[in-house]
């Protein structure tokens, strides 16, 4: 299957001019899976929750149309990030999107710094979607911190995990290949890049989307500091082999009698 990221550059609060820039970047491309950044609509540092409600909207709203036209357009499953609204709660969400309908949300159950005066935490389980096919599974930026994440969708037969981020600190890229040698799948870190200096924040985002090979091996990787998309070929069966050699079988090596939970 073809995989890919799609690195790009919000701009706070701007969702048509954010639209037209994952158009332009999309344009003639096909893939089968394609990953967009956390928030990648709406940028990221909020300083009131009332900006967060004015950003908000359902799973059904203009983010899940965008989506669902580029997945015509593109040809493929596409997983982005937007601000989810419920009822009473707000959710840091991304929505999975194929032959223009959506399927679903998640919703980031691990939530980073000033995260946690803007959104509920996430309140669905971890899930693998077979989509034509191909086992997929969903996280959040910060989610990467969390080995069980990935595990518990690994142990779901995931084969690919799409993770759309705003990252701001240095470690991630280098954390995916752990995760990815630990559990035996591929991973797609879509990224952004840019700098957002509001209220008392000021982050500058990290770029360097990245794929991760379920051999830990990074298979491509994007710039600090420019927009990109890349799509590679993965031969997504490989994933279900997890064994790292004659002896070992990274899931049924586990003694989870000594694991402490």
């Amino acid at each position: 299957m073809k995989i890919g990221y799609v690195q790009t550059a919000p701009v706070f609060g701007e969702k048509e001019r954010n639209f037209e820039a994952v158009r332009t970047l999309l344009k003639d491309v096909k893939a089968d899976l394609l990953v967009l950044p956390e928030l990648f609509a709406t940028g990221y540092t909020f300083t009131s929750k009332d900006e967060v409600l004015h950003l908000s909207e359902t799973g059904h709203g203009p983010t899940a149309d965008l989506l669902k036209e580029l997945s015509v357009s593109t040809g493929a499953t596409l997983v982005g990030g937007f601000i989810e609204i419920d009822g009473s709660h707000v959710y840091n969400s991304v929505l999975i999107v194929s032959d223009n309908k959506a399927l679903d949300t998640y919703r980031k159950v691990q939530l980073f710094n000033k995260e946690k005066l803007w959104f509920a935490p996430g309140d669905k389980p971890f899930k693998v979607y077979e989509i034509h096919g191909v086992r997929i599974g969903a996280m959040i930026c910060f989610d990467w911190m969390f080995p069980e994440v990935c595990r518990t969708m690994a142990l779901q037969g995931m084969q690919v995990l799409a993770h759309p981020s705003n990252l701001v600190m240095p470690y991630c890229q280098g954390a995916m290949v752990t995760r990815c040698l630990e559990n035996r799948v591929f991973a797609v870190t879509a990224n952004r890049i840019g700098r957002e200096n509001r209220g008392e924040d000021d982050f500058t985002f990290t770029g360097a989307s990245q794929i991760t090979g379920c051999d830990g091996r990074v298979l491509a990787s994007a710039p600090s500091g420019k927009t990109q998309v890349a799509v590679i070929e993965i031969d997504e069966k490989l994933a279900d082999d997890k064994m790292i050699n004659s002896y070992n079988d990274v899931i049924k090596d586990r003694r989870t009698s000594f694991y402490a939970m």
